[in-house]
């Protein structure tokens, strides 16, 4: 159960021409799932701090989540599979997309998005491409912009990491919290972990689905507060307002 085993995570999708000409830009995006295995869960518990200054420097001594950067840098251990962790896969398709011909003369960008876990390896994905420059052609000077959007995201590292985030230029990330999901406050802040980002406050539990008047208590609530179905209920409901 511990052991760092192949899992589907995510993908990289490519914006069509349609979409290109929606956005005013073509958009690369990166797409990270939530928990789903006893594995995961384990990795989601071994939140003791361990240093990420392979990927994101040494400046400010960025500490993160163990269990998460487990996740994103371990190379899979199957000998059936890649032995790619999946930061690399992730990274190789992000440079391949970037350099790609047909797209050398159009104005791009990179979007990353997840949910809980997901939302975790989310933040450090975009950090990751804007710390290493992933985000620039190769032989260019100018960068792409960035931006993640992470719902019902834990914490992720600590005052460092958080300072390494707030000094990158052309990097933006929305976290979007709902109001009774516990897991965004955590780990605690008393073993220093920090949020990073701007936080959009949802309150789906005002939705129809989840009403007090349905006869759901507080701790009915609670979890369904975490499900990417109320978190996606609710920024519906912020943007009607």
């Amino acid at each position: 159960m511990v052991e760092d085993q192949s899992a589907w995570f995510g993908y990289v999708a490519v914006a069509t021409d349609e979409g290109k000409e929606v956005m005013g830009r073509r958009d690369f995006l990166i797409c990270w799932r939530g928990t789903v295995s006893p594995a995961e869960w384990f990795k989601n518990a071994q939140f003791d701090q361990v240093s990420a200054s392979e990927i994101f420097g040494k400046s400010h001594d960025p500490q993160v989540h163990k269990g998460f950067l487990s996740i994103y840098t371990s190379p899979n251990t199957e000998p059936s599979s890649s032995k790619l962790s999946a930061r690399d896969q992730v990274m190789n398709a992000v440079k391949n997309l970037v350099n790609k011909p047909e797209y050398r003369e159009e104005e791009i960008s990179i979007t990353v998005a997840g949910h809980s876990l997901g939302a975790a390896l989310a933040t450090l994905n975009a950090t990751d491409i804007v710390t290493n420059q992933y985000n620039k052609r190769t032989g260019s000077k100018e960068a792409c912009l960035v931006t993640a959007f992470v719902f019902a995201s834990p914490k992720v590292g600590n005052e460092g990491f958080r300072k390494v985030f707030n000094a990158l230029s052309n990097l933006h990330l929305l976290r979007i919290e709902n109001r009774f999901d516990i897991v965004t406050d955590l780990p605690p802040s008393s073993i220093s972990y920090k949020k990073a980002g701007m936080k959009l406050r949802i309150k789906s539990h005002k939705s129809a689905l989840l009403n007090f008047t349905d006869g759901l208590q507080l701790h009915d609530i609670i979890p369904k507060s975490h499900s990417l179905k109320e978190y996606l209920q609710g920024v519906t409901a912020r943007q009607s307002q």
